[in-house]
């Protein structure tokens, strides 16, 4: 496997090595002691899939107190991925940072604990998968606006089609303090 650092220190992406053939391929999807080598924690609680049609855009999405961190992929079809650090006393907060997810290119994506997460589905459909290390707590479940001005995220559709909760979402300066995580180096 092969991992890449990004510019926002933390977020990593991970390209699995992938065994094909005329039959088809195989690869590796996880693999504790090797992802805890590349500094990717091992105690994962819980996996959750979401299937998803063009247009739709889940997120920005962080829970505190719980904060998770999310290992991530595409199954099937396509995705643009995003993480916006929003750990307050980090260097790079408001930063974020996007991708491509694909079933071709099989890239993981690692998103520490502390970030706002979310994807919007660029192919007919979509099948994400997630990899948590807490479990999901909708007591502390906040909504980061996808389109927040001063965060600036360029995403690859105009009007996505959004939950009822995700279209509550706020911007990031209208968040108390206590309602963010803390960065610790």
């Amino acid at each position: 496997m092969d991992i890449k650092e990004t510019e926002i220190p933390g977020l990593k992406i991970i390209e699995p090595k992938v065994f094909g053939d005329s039959r088809g391929y195989f690869l590796e999807t996880y693999s504790a002691r090797r992802y805890a080598d590349a500094g990717i924690p091992s105690n994962f609680v819980q996996d959750n899939l979401s299937f998803s049609g063009h247009g739709i855009l889940r997120g920005l999405h962080f829970q505190n107190p719980g904060i998770q961190g999310k290992l991530v992929s595409v199954l099937e079809g396509e995705v643009f991925d995003v993480a916006v650090d929003i750990r307050l006393g980090s260097p790079t907060f408001g930063k974020w940072f996007g991708l491509l997810l694909n079933g071709e290119n099989k890239r993981q994506f690692w998103v520490p604990a502390g970030f706002a997460h979310g994807f919007v589905v660029t192919s007919e459909t979509a099948l994400f998968s997630y990899k948590c290390d807490a479990y999901y707590s909708p007591q502390t479940e906040h909504s980061l606006l996808w389109n927040d001005p001063d965060i600036g995220i360029s995403w690859p559709i105009d009007l996505p089609k959004l939950s009822p909760k995700d279209e509550k979402a706020r911007r990031l300066r209208d968040f108390q303090s206590e309602e963010l995580p803390r960065y610790i180096k």
